[in-house]
């Protein structure tokens, strides 16, 4: 029996579409007028032509998947062997089938007249989109508009697919069951599988009119705004979830759910670290000697700092509660406010004379007093490891 699948060069699996467009190519490629009229040249045009009057009749080409050439002689099974089975040729169609209808049966696949065709309608894909707040949203929270674009319901077919006026049909190859049988020869015997209708492609309608704005597809493109109430709290990477707010699913489906990711901008004056607020705060030398009260801004508004006399640099004021809010709604972290100790650089006489009145006052005219070996401090240490002490 001729193996029409590979003159035209495809699969056993190939679509009608696929059958047609391989027919144009292989015409084209040995065509007698085109390559020259021989005896081979035309019996091979005709074997093509042969190939597609059987694979492009679905009758046919069932028949010839069960192992019957249609243009052989009284429609003959195979190489005239008088039995429907013909061995390891082309009338068997492989161990996958054998399986795959073993299988079917097995977990129980129904019949036709058993399933319903698949619907068109389906669920639209979750959409991701990210927001850049400001800190003070992050730390009390507040609303937002979120403008992105994504898939619409089509609002000239409203969903279905079909031009205003016009619905789907019934398709004819299937009875609008969306299943064709399909009959498989095996070891164990002919069994019967189920395959989706090449013809609608499982949904066992078929849309003759689409609809000009989606093209039958049930959607379109557009943009959409969704208000938003920010948590107080968030930090960059935090997800807020939205349901029924994503793209609309096709032919009219449900929609997915809209996911915003925020990122808060950095702040001028803040730095995060967890759920607390780190600032610094310029302090001069004679205040942080002497102490001082010095009003700062927070994001609460101003509030007054304690420095203490004597503070060092590095050191720190924390203020509890004035930090970022919690997620879980339990209070809120603290600030925490370094001292950035300036020491003065640009002295006039008068200044000067004081400082070293002042200096001269605590001893402390030998700024390399502290450097003394009675100290232990580097030099010396430095002066016994020469010494090979």
């Amino acid at each position: 029996m001729n193996d029409y699948y590979a003159i035209l060069g495809l699969e056993r699996t190939c679509t009608a579409e696929e059958i047609k467009a391989a027919y144009r190519r292989a015409s084209r490629a040995h065509h007698p007028d085109l390559v020259g009229s021989t005896p081979e040249t035309v019996e091979r045009f005709k074997q093509i032509n042969a190939a597609y009057e059987v694979l492009s009749d679905p009758q046919k080409r069932e028949m010839y998947d069960l192992g019957i050439d249609p243009l052989a002689p009284g429609g003959t099974p195979g190489a005239g062997s008088g039995d429907r089975f013909t061995g390891f040729g082309a009338g068997f169609t492989g161990f996958g089938d054998i399986f795959e209808a073993v299988f079917n049966a097995a977990a129980g696949a129904p019949r036709a007249g058993q399933q319903g065709p698949l619907p068109r309608a389906s669920r639209g894909r979750d959409q991701l989109e990210r927001l850049s707040i400001d800190l003070v949203q992050a730390v009390f929270g507040g609303t937002a508009t979120v403008s992105y674009s994504t898939y619409l319901t089509c609002g000239a077919c409203s969903g279905s697919g079909c031009a205003p006026g016009t619905r789907p049909v019934s398709c004819a190859a299937c009875q609008g069951r969306g299943v064709r049988e399909r009959l498989v020869r095996s070891l164990l015997g002919t069994m019967r599988t189920m395959d989706p209708c090449r013809q609608c492609q499982g949904y066992g309608s078929l849309i003759t009119t689409p609809c000009p704005d989606c093209s039958g597809h049930g959607r379109v493109r557009g943009r959409r705004s969704a208000d938003i109430t920010i948590p107080a709290g968030v930090d960059s990477g935090n997800r807020l979830r939205l349901t029924g707010q994503g793209e609309a699913g096709p032919a009219g489906g449900p929609p997915a759910d809209l996911y915003v990711e925020f990122k808060v901008r950095r702040h001028p004056d803040f730095v995060r670290q967890g759920d607390d607020l780190v600032a610094r705060l310029a302090v001069p030398m004679t205040a942080a000697a002497l102490g001082a009260t010095i009003q700062v801004e927070t994001l609460d508004g101003p509030h007054g700092i304690t420095v203490r006399p004597g503070s060092q640099p590095g050191a720190s004021v924390v203020l509890e509660g004035l930090g970022v809010t919690r997620l879980n709604g339990r209070g809120r972290g603290d600030l925490r406010v370094e001292l950035d100790i300036k020491v003065p650089t640009e002295l006039d006489e008068a200044q000067r004379e004081l400082l070293r009145r002042l200096a001269s006052e605590r001893g402390e005219e030998r700024p390399d007093a502290g450097l003394s070996p009675a100290h232990g401090g580097m030099f010396s240490r430095l002066k016994d490891k020469l010494s090979g002490k």
